[in-house]
């Protein structure tokens, strides 16, 4: 087994940073995959309403094997639950690889510039830069945002952390944090003609990689992808793009009028109306959207949000073939492989 994605030839503790590469900017798996010219899948966790850590560790174990990162979102909605921060700590600690998702809602830059340091410290190599949902759609309406940063200049300041490694008051620091930097791309918002152009914005300001809104329109992504590719995107910047696995009907319709850009053809809307099991059918249709996707040129993976559906994560990437046989990271593996590492230290002491 090469150290490509989690071990050494004998295992490694989980949780420790792989060997640095030159030219990458993390540690991490998640960046080698893609590097690699891997297609790739992520996920994420809903945080729960809980300080009970095994919540979050049975979470991650339907991703095992599945997927190669694990978003932890950062109050999303405008809801409280566990921190991103924390689950990412939780994540690290066994050998997943997270990936921290960061608004500019809740912290000013001081606090997260503290946050980035910290998840790095705690062995977190990715990062997903987000505006934040306004708070006024979330459980604690009466909340102040903050807003200090934007998500563009919120990249702009972890890569100064990271390439320049001083504070934003120009203190230097000891040492940076070593991230792979993500952002978000809502492709099918309007103006739809200006969302390109904020792809671009983004990848001006350090993005590295990109995870898209709800993407159920094939043709639409098409047609997004060949522009990112023509403007020369694609060569600085890995796509996912989104696929969410739909409950029923009535879940699609509140979706596409819920959520800017989000954008369900009435041919999909029909096919769960008309299924016998609409969750089934649900799931069929993101295998379909995936493997369509896959197959679009300048698409690097899938950012897969099943929201509630998380037990059904292995299915459907089993079902689609994207990963065309590859076997992504698994805790069961790690502790395979770090019994056998133990064997073998064992075995050179005794001579």
């Amino acid at each position: 087994m090469s150290d490509d994605f989690a071990f050494d030839e004998y295992g490694a503790n989980p949780g420790d940073p792989l060997p640095m590469r030159e030219g990458y900017s993390s540690h991490g798996r998640f960046e080698r995959v893609l590097r690699s010219g891997h297609f790739a899948i992520t996920s994420e966790i809903a945080p729960p309403d809980s300080a009970d850590p095994d919540e979050v560790l049975n979470r991650a174990s339907l991703f095992d094997g599945y997927v190669d990162a694990i978003n932890a979102t950062d109050g999303s909605g405008a809801n409280c639950h566990m921190s991103s921060l924390g689950v990412c700590a939780l994540l690290t600690r066994v050998g997943y690889s997270p990936i921290i998702q960061i608004s500019c809602r809740d912290r000013n830059r001081i606090a997260i510039q503290g946050d980035v340091l910290g998840a790095a410290a705690l062995g977190v190599c990715s990062v997903l830069c987000l505006s934040g949902d306004d708070v006024s759609v979330g459980d604690h309406p009466e909340a102040k945002p903050v807003f200090d940063l934007d998500s563009v200049s919120l990249l702009q300041t972890i890569r100064t952390l990271r390439d320049d490694e001083h504070f934003l008051s120009g203190r230097k620091l000891d040492e940076g944090p070593r991230l792979f930097l993500g952002a978000s791309i809502n492709p099918f918002a309007p103006p739809i003609a200006n969302r390109v152009d904020q792809f671009a914005k983004k990848v001006a300001a350090g993005a590295q990689f990109v995870q898209s809104q709800y993407c159920f329109d094939v043709d639409m992504a098409r047609e997004f992808m060949k522009r990112a590719v023509d403007m020369g995107l694609a060569e600085q910047c890995y796509t996912l793009m989104g696929v969410g696995v739909l409950a029923s009907a009535k879940t699609a319709m509140w979706l596409r009028s819920a959520i800017p850009g989000v954008h369900i053809p009435d041919a999909l809307v029909r096919r769960l109306e008309q299924a016998e099991k609409p969750r089934e059918e649900g799931r069929a249709i993101a295998v379909e959207l995936m493997q369509q996707l896959a197959e679009i040129e300048g698409i690097n993976g899938i950012h897969l949000m099943a929201y509630k559906q998380e037990q059904f994560v292995g299915e459907i990437v089993t079902h689609s073939g994207v990963l065309g046989g590859r076997k992504p990271w698994a805790l069961a593996g790690a502790e395979d492989a770090l019994q056998t590492n133990i064997e073998h230290q064992f075995q050179a002491a005794q001579g």
